[in-house]
């Protein structure tokens, strides 16, 4: 694809600001309508409603990629809306607010600087669109949009749990959550920016990108598990929110990973970068490998 001038991708973020607004402006309403139902019956339906009209834009836009910034914008609002219902206001919830802004705002403006403009689709979609338009959006809407929408939806419930806790005071496991969540935001920033001014047909393999394969994602992995730390913190009876870290690290485990693998081995040496530089989770390196 052709760089993308100024005005090009100055409309694109535009248009992204537009959909986006109208997402959240249909999803406020729905979730106001349905309040009866209860808290994630009424966020969910916000919430699948807010993808539609983003899925809707997509195709009039003709890209895919305008649902990705769903993944780091959505999260804040849902927490918002279930601090409203239970009229959250303790220390914790106040944190996990804010953490959640931190971490969608930096991962958001990471997509931004890299988006050149709605002519820009992201690799892992226009692979699709060998299948034909009909295919390429029933894919695009259920695989690419609904089921990261669902996903994220279950990696929020231990922000769900610590809404619906009672003030319980803010203790040494909160802080290990916190001191987690910081690392792990930081971690995925270092990754992010290596990878920003890495350009080249070649591959990362210094700095955090020594550790493991793919240090990026495993600061995203690990900050939902910091969240869910921090619910744990609110009540030990939080326990079951477990499954939403769970299906994020199914969902990069299963997918993610092996999808970048597999496109990165194109390039000369990484083959042997993957039997020396595990996936995620950093370890020691063998006397062999140094």
């Amino acid at each position: 694809m052709r760089p993308a001038t100024p005005t090009s991708r100055r409309a694109g973020i535009t248009y992204l600001a537009i959909v986006y607004g109208a997402a959240l402006g249909a999803a406020v309403a729905v979730a106001v309508t349905a309040r009866g139902l209860g808290d994630w019956q009424s966020a969910l339906l916000a919430d699948l409603t807010a993808t539609l009209v983003v899925f809707a834009a997509s195709v009039a836009a003709g890209n895919t990629s305008v649902y990705d910034p769903f993944w780091s914008v959505a999260p804040l609002p849902l927490a918002l809306w279930w601090g409203v219902l239970h009229d959250a206001r303790t220390v914790r919830f106040g944190v996990a607010v804010a953490l959640i802004a931190v971490w969608g705002v930096r991962l958001t403006a990471n997509f931004l600087t890299g988006w050149r403009g709605l002519h820009h689709e992201d690799w892992r979609y226009t692979a699709y669109r060998r299948f034909g338009p009909l295919r390429y959006w029933t894919i695009s809407l259920l695989g690419l949009q609904l089921m990261p929408t669902l996903v994220v939806f279950t990696a929020m419930l231990p922000v769900l749990a610590i809404a619906r806790s009672p003030n319980t005071g803010f203790g040494a496991v909160d802080a290990l959550a916190v001191t987690a969540a910081a690392a792990f935001i930081t971690l995925e920033a270092i990754a992010d920016r290596h990878k920003r001014l890495h350009r080249s047909d070649g591959f990362l393999a210094r700095g955090v990108w020594a550790w493991c394969r793919h240090p990026n994602y495993l600061g995203e992995v690990g900050f939902w598990w910091s969240l869910y730390l921090l619910a744990l913190g609110a009540a030990w009876a939080n326990w079951w929110t477990v499954a939403g870290p769970a299906v994020i690290t199914l969902l990069f485990v299963v997918v993610s990973v092996p999808l970048m693998d597999r496109r990165m081995l194109r390039r000369p040496g990484y083959a042997e970068h993957m039997r020396r530089v595990p996936a995620l989770v950093p370890r020691p390196r063998r006397r062999a490998d140094r």
